[in-house]
């Protein structure tokens, strides 16, 4: 049988939820920003180098 009365501990879940959602978003957005950085350099890199070698 289910307990009567008031929920219990609902407040503290839904909390916990918003956090763990918080740092699963950060770490995503995190990734992706990093992701997108490398993807810079390296296209940075290929135009150094297809510079470089135009040149010789």
């Amino acid at each position: 049988m289910p307990k009567t009365g008031r929920e219990k501990n609902t407040a503290n879940k839904a909390k916990h939820s918003k956090l763990i959602a918080q740092k699963k978003n950060k770490a995503k957005s995190k990734d992706t920003d990093r992701k997108a950085k490398l993807k810079a350099i390296v296209e940075f890199g290929k135009l150094k180098n297809a510079n470089s070698d135009s040149k010789s």
